[in-house]
């Protein structure tokens, strides 16, 4: 006997004017005791909805599920249940995709999982407090009781979600629902929270559920998997059949798009950005007359070079100095040291000039891009500022190719940000950044927040660009599979410091740092066959 059994979930909105949506349509499953189960697919297909559904956790009564719809937990029927209060925490434990946003700000972490275990299991405040600890040393937050007494914010994106989990199975559930728990991870963390649930896995006999757009972590832990595409599932199977046999085009698709690879470009060319000695500190402690007694260096004499037409890859974790280069680099914040672009210095280059030359796509591109200005409007802007000699008519022309070069259609030109997808807003940045005709383009991690099949399409998009335009790019990210696919060079960060530069395939072949060898054995964790299940 199964312990979870979905059976034709159907679950929809109720609309304006009693008009109803089905989002997730007629789906059925099993979870068994021991079993991790995966549930893949793009943002939108309804794997949360589903997850959401089980724990009675949408926003009822505008959510509703059709009257054939079921979910047993040990063949007790859950749909029917009004008092959840037994089941949430206590038999099904629940860690979501931000911790940040799921945690009370205002509330200390180890006061926020003895909550669940004083209500639960009803331990006075001093019992909770020693098995909150007790549950932060086994989900490995160090220094477990000073960190008792943290606020989210004083902790890493890592140790909330190990907050999360200790939270989760605080109360020993029989089965763990694991909503993109490493989405917004470094890959090395990523890797730590995954070794972590199978350990508790084992310790504990717990069941999970595991939803992610991320094929790699799935085909590691999952023993079988879902397909979902549209509110639907498209396919289902042991999880080495789906990766090695996949029936359904669509799994096909997402299996394909997280094998991008960089096309060989064997074509030599000059250096076009040359950095030497970069340096960017922050005052940490100051004596009592206002002098700097202590920096941090969050670069430290960082030096590199990116040739014209070629890519290169500055990769490392959160924190390591990626971003805060890239800044320095573009003149956006302070720095000392020498950084030239066709063998000019940069000090010496008219700032007008040095940002056509040099443009930023950003991570989000929702935050980026003005809300209050149409496609059109933002395209234009850089348009109007270094081709002012352009008429309106010339400017519109130049901004549909664009678009079009950037794969969106025309009729996108007078809609909003909001209106967007997070794929397509991502476009609509790249294509603001080239209509100024730049030489380099500064990627800040341009695909981490995407779906797999989205982050392939931007991907490939920036090697037809780079292709067609012969610019040159700085690409910036923690995730080893999208440098892979898109850098020439690599070059790794660790501490502000590089501390290893190499041919992108000489690097993920033959790399010599042990830090690089971890940050490429965490990131292939999905491609190898998982043999201690």
């Amino acid at each position: 006997m199964a312990l979870l059994e979905v059976k034709n979930l159907t679950l929809g909105f109720n609309g304006a004017n009693g008009t109803r949506y089905n989002v997730v349509k007629n789906i059925s499953f099993e979870l068994k005791k021991g079993e991790i189960l995966g549930i893949v697919g793009e943002s939108g297909s309804g794997k949360s909805l589903t997850a959401l559904s089980i724990l009675g956790l949408l926003p009822y009564p505008k959510a509703y599920h059709a009257e054939y719809s079921s979910i047993k937990l040990a063949g007790e029927e859950l749909l029917d249940r009004k008092d959840m209060y037994s089941i949430r925490g206590e038999r099904i434990g629940f860690i979501f995709q931000e911790p940040m946003s799921s945690l009370n700000p205002l509330h200390r972490v180890g006061y926020q999982v003895a909550e669940s275990l004083i209500l639960h299991q009803k331990m006075n405040k001093k019992q909770a407090r020693k098995e909150v600890i007790r549950l932060f040393n086994l989900t490995g937050i160090k220094n477990a009781a000073q960190r008792y007494k943290a606020y989210p914010h004083e902790l890493s994106g890592g140790q909330r979600q190990r907050v999360m989990i200790a939270m989760a199975i605080a109360n020993k559930p029989d089965i763990l629902i694991a909503d993109e728990p490493t989405t917004a991870l470094d890959v090395t963390v990523s890797a730590q929270i995954i070794k972590l649930l199978m350990e508790l896995k084992d310790k504990l006999g717990m069941s999970i559920i595991f939803i992610s757009h991320d094929l790699g972590i799935i085909r590691q832990i999952a023993d079988n998997v879902i397909v979902m595409k549209s509110g639907k599932i498209v396919e289902r199977g042991k999880t080495e059949n789906i990766f090695t046999k996949p029936q359904n085009a669509y799994t096909k698709t997402l299996i394909s798009s997280s094998n991008v690879m960089k096309k060989n470009n064997n074509i030599k060319s000059e250096f076009i950005l040359e950095a030497k000695n970069v340096v960017v500190k922050y005052p940490l402690e100051h004596s009592f007359w206002g002098k700097v007694k202590r920096y941090l260096y969050a670069v430290n004499k960082v030096s590199i070079k990116l040739k014209r037409g070629k890519t290169l890859g500055v990769v490392g974790e959160s924190g390591c100095g990626k971003t805060t280069l890239a800044f320095a680099l573009a003149q956006l914040i302070d720095y000392s040291g020498e950084v030239k672009i066709n063998g000019q210095s940069i000090n010496s280059i008219q700032p007008k000039k040095l940002r056509k030359t040099i443009q930023i796509v950003f991570q989000d591109p929702y935050n980026s891009l003005n809300p209050r200005m149409n496609i059109r409007n933002i395209v234009e802007e850089g348009m109007l500022v270094h081709f002012p000699e352009l008429s309106e008519e010339e400017r519109l022309k130049r901004t549909l190719k664009l678009l079009q070069e950037v794969g969106l259609k025309e009729d996108c030109i007078n809609k909003y940000p909001h209106e967007f997808s997070g794929g397509q807003r991502q476009r609509i940045a790249i294509a603001r950044a080239l209509s100024v005709e730049p030489e380099i383009l500064l990627l800040d991690e341009p695909t981490t927040a995407l779906d797999v099949t989205i982050a392939a399409q931007i991907m490939k998009l920036l090697q037809k660009i780079q292709q067609e335009r012969q610019i040159s790019y700085l690409f910036i990210s923690h995730d080893m599979k999208a440098v892979r696919a898109l850098a020439d060079d690599v070059a790794v960060m660790k501490d502000g410091k590089i501390i290893e530069v190499n041919n992108a395939q000489q690097l993920f072949k033959h790399p010599h740092c042990a830090y690089t060898k971890y940050l490429i054995t965490a990131a292939n964790l999905g491609e190898e066959k998982n043999e201690n299940k």
